[in-house]
């Protein structure tokens, strides 16, 4: 197992822009961002753990409401609240926000807390609906993150996408991983229901 010592004797220093690139605030181009980003992910930990979870929604959904602080929808998902209950538990979470075609990537990191204000929650509303909660984060640092995963995994290319058949389907994997007493035919219906009906 690697120290902290010996990690810095194998990696060097960072480049002094690296070192310094830190913001304590959302400058303009991180407002941008985010403003143009559909896709997140949401790092958090608690007693269990770390976990990280995919957020998502048209550009922009998350709500920049000044300098230092983010709003964040949370729409219907699985009701297992792995993020929500950590969130409770402890406050500080890790963004990692994508542009589709943007090779680099915004960071942010804070502190959050869920809230149910009907005024937060207003700001929201698809097909008449408005999310059950919401996460407010206090920006405690943002910078970009420069291209080098993206460009090597080609994630915005033709390359590496897979035809949906090279795996089966969700509720056929769902069937394999768990006992239920739904047939594989039974979940994929329900799923699909609710990726039709649910999303909001």
């Amino acid at each position: 197992m690697c120290g902290k010592e010996q990690l810095r004797e194998i990696y060097g220093s960072p480049l002094e822009r690296a070192r310094i690139k830190t913001l304590r605030k959302l400058d303009k181009h991180c407002r941008r961002f985010i403003e143009l980003s559909p896709f997140l992910c949401l790092g958090t930990s608690g007693a269990e753990g770390a976990d990280v979870t995919p957020r998502g929604d048209q550009p922009g959904f998350v709500h920049v409401l000044d300098e230092v602080t983010l709003a964040i929808p949370d729409w219907p998902g699985n009701n297992r609240l792995d993020s929500l209950l950590n969130i409770v538990e402890n406050p500080q979470i890790g963004l990692l926000f994508l542009v589709p075609g943007v090779e680099e990537s915004l960071r942010v990191n804070g502190a959050a807390h869920v809230t149910v204000e009907d005024g937060v929650l207003a700001r929201w509303t698809t097909n008449g609906k408005h999310p059950r909660s919401a996460l407010i984060v206090t920006v405690r640092e943002a910078f970009l993150h420069c291209g080098k995963a993206l460009i090597r995994s080609r994630l915005w290319r033709d390359d590496y996408k897979v035809e949906r058949a090279s795996l089966p389907s969700y509720g056929q994997m769902l069937k394999d991983q768990i006992e239920i007493a739904d047939t594989a035919e039974e979940m994929e219906a329900s799923v699909a229901h609710a990726y039709r009906e649910k999303l909001y």
